[in-house]
């Protein structure tokens, strides 16, 4: 079993908690970065077991589970990457490879770009890069309106509109900002407003200018890049992200076993096999180490 060690790290605008999972006998391979946004460590924990062959290094986002977020703090795509930056700075194991899901691979990307000396290979899966997507004018228009929702109503009216986001298949249009709102309980939320607004992805992440990534750059770093995609993941906007990433960047993008969230088994994807999945991202990271 691997050894855990957890630490603290203050960094501007935030204190960090972050993890090193240090395997029984030490191979050949980079060290291994994974992380989302804003998915904390513990939304890895069914794909931890299956990498015990490298050492592993998660971490929680700033404002997220473990973490804190200042009351002057910032919350951007820049601050994210830095704070990956500040956290793999302060292991020493650098540099490593790395698995970025969903948000956390729109800030790989910034992390690539203002960092690559740190990073051998980088898949980054299902990113969803509304801005370089052909409805992003809508989409644009639909994250408005949840965050809206969020400030008027709460957490639950906001959050059932992001689920209707995140299960819709294909190009978004008109009708879909016209259809009617879904009740949060649907989604097993409550319509009461507690009066809350400090949740990390409506209060925060959302609020986020979308992220129009640098294609020359990208090749010119000298970073490995993998866009990688979920294989049940339909035609949803995150799988739209990452085939549009790699349209971007030329190269044709990987599948990967399951759907969004293809690392971890539950209640809404019990055929996700967390398993497969590390099989999988092993190989595409293993084909960049020679």
């Amino acid at each position: 079993m691997p050894t855990t060690t957890t630490h603290e790290l203050a960094v501007p605008g935030a204190v960090l908690t972050y993890d090193v999972h240090a395997p029984d006998t030490p191979g050949n391979h980079r060290p291994l970065m994974v992380f989302g946004s804003p998915m904390g460590a513990s939304g890895f924990e069914q794909l931890l077991p299956h990498l015990a062959d490298r050492t592993v290094i998660t971490y929680d986002p700033r404002m997220t589970e473990r973490s804190t977020l200042d009351d002057d703090g910032e919350v951007s795509y820049e601050s994210h990457a830095d704070d990956v930056h500040r956290v793999v700075a302060a292991t020493g194991l650098g540099p490593v490879d790395v698995f970025a899901s969903s948000g956390g691979a729109v800030v790989a990307l910034v992390w690539i770009l203002a960092h690559h000396d740190e990073i051998g290979s980088a898949v980054l899966h299902e990113p969803p890069l509304s801005a370089i997507l052909e409805d992003r004018d809508v989409l644009a228009r639909i994250n408005k309106d949840i965050v809206d929702t969020y400030d008027r109503l709460g957490q639950g009216p906001a959050m059932a509109k992001f689920i209707q986001l995140v299960m819709h298949q294909g190009v978004f249009t008109e009708e879909f900002l016209e259809q009617p709102a879904p009740p949060p309980e649907q989604f097993g939320f409550s319509s009461e407003d507690d009066g809350s607004r400090d949740d990390a992805l409506l209060g925060h992440n959302m609020r986020i200018e979308p992220y129009v990534p640098d294609a020359a750059a990208l090749r010119a770093s000298g970073v490995r890049i993998v866009p990688a995609v979920g294989a049940t993941s339909g035609a949803g906007m995150p799988r739209r992200g990452g085939e549009a990433l790699a349209r971007l960047l030329d190269v044709d993008p990987v599948e990967m076993p399951g759907d969004h969230g293809g690392f971890v088994a539950n209640e809404w994807s019990p055929q996700n096999d967390p398993a497969a999945f590390a099989v999988r991202l092993k190989e595409l990271l293993d084909a960049g180490s020679g």
